[in-house]
């Protein structure tokens, strides 16, 4: 067994950030070429997710994320099975860190979706530090695992339950994320909040799909306050869910509000339709708060500037898709579950 080098770690992977803030041309070449591989990775999409994991890997908030750990002690070096994501870009990333940070050994099943940014980010990591050549390897089938951390849809987690139960594991279902408006948000807050509805078109779990407004709110302000995200429309595979989610509306006569490139819908659920937001009244705060306590399972951040105290990552208008070190997925602490195996 060996002992984790923390400062070691630190360092590695905070020069990792580095690369990924700034990309090379090689890494610029790979970001441009993922929208052949999948439609949705534009190269503006692939970029804000690389950068992204690249501001996460300072080094303050390194320190900080792991001083909260007890990783002195000898390595496990558990081998750690990962069903990673594929819905928005490296979004299996913080699974794989997380494992190598605990000095486990990550078998990696990525996503056919998301199967070559995440080699691409860990063999710069290995050219920064040797080391980690060890700790990781992709795999078609998992097998011998002594855990596992498995991320998909409610449907997939029965039969992750089914399969992986008699191991330790982190089994994620379906969850999305929320938005508490109190009708005194200024044109940039509301704006801001069209990054946190559309970046990655809306595909990712930290993306709010739908928004709880005050009595008689009035929508014309917000639509005017997200026109500038109108660009939207013209990714194809955006127009075809925009345009059949329409013709349902239509057909049916179903009450919404369109500014040509969102549709409202007032709907009680959760997970709207890509294109849509669905939204809700309340009468006031504590009651808005009442709701989102019920729904706490199935949200994953809440999107507000309002003074409510929730379980849930609670972040500001156009922070939803920048999650910091320690904003667990599903509020559970991946690094606590691996450094106790």
């Amino acid at each position: 067994m060996s002992k984790i080098n923390i400062k070691n770690s630190i360092n590695s992977f905070s020069s990792l950030g580095k690369q990924l803030i700034a990309p090379d041309a090689q890494l610029m070449n790979i970001i441009e070429d993922e929208r052949y591989h999948n439609a949705w990775f534009t190269p503006e999409s692939v970029l804000e997710a690389v950068t992204a994991i690249g501001k996460m890997l300072n080094e303050t908030d390194l320190q900080t994320w792991l001083s909260k750990y007890d990783l002195n002690k000898a390595a496990a070096n558990k081998k750690v099975g990962l069903i990673l994501a594929g819905n928005i870009p490296l979004v299996g990333f913080h699974d794989v860190l997380c494992v190598l940070a605990s000095g486990n050994h990550a078998l990696i099943k990525a996503s056919s979706q998301d199967a070559r940014l995440i080699k691409t980010v860990l063999e710069r990591l290995v050219a920064i530090d040797g080391s980690f050549a060890n700790q990781f390897s992709f795999v078609e089938r998992l097998a011998d695992f002594d855990a596992i951390i498995a991320t998909g849809s409610n449907n997939s987690s029965r039969y992750f339950d089914y399969y992986f139960g008699k191991v330790p594991n982190i089994i994620r279902k379906n969850r999305n994320s929320i938005a508490l408006l109190t009708g005194d948000e200024t044109a940039e807050q509301l704006f801001n909040l069209g990054h946190d509805i559309f970046d990655y078109y809306g595909l990712g779990c930290r993306n709010v799909s739908k928004l709880l407004v005050p009595k008689n709110y009035i929508f014309n302000f917000f639509f005017e306050s997200i026109e500038d995200h109108k660009a939207i429309i013209h990714h194809h595979k955006y127009n075809n869910n925009y345009d059949y989610n329409k013709s349902i509306y239509l057909v049916n006569s179903d009450k919404h509000l369109d500014n040509g490139f969102l549709m409202l819908k007032e709907d009680e659920r959760l997970a709207s339709p890509l294109a849509v937001l669905y939204f809700a009244y309340y009468d006031d705060l504590a009651s808005a708060q009442q709701t989102l306590e019920q729904q706490n399972e199935n949200i994953q951040c809440v999107v507000t500037n309002a003074p409510i105290n929730l379980p849930n990552q609670v972040v500001t208008f156009g922070q939803s898709q920048q999650p910091a070190l320690w904003d667990y997925a599903d509020g559970i602490d991946t690094m606590d579950f691996l450094s106790n195996l």
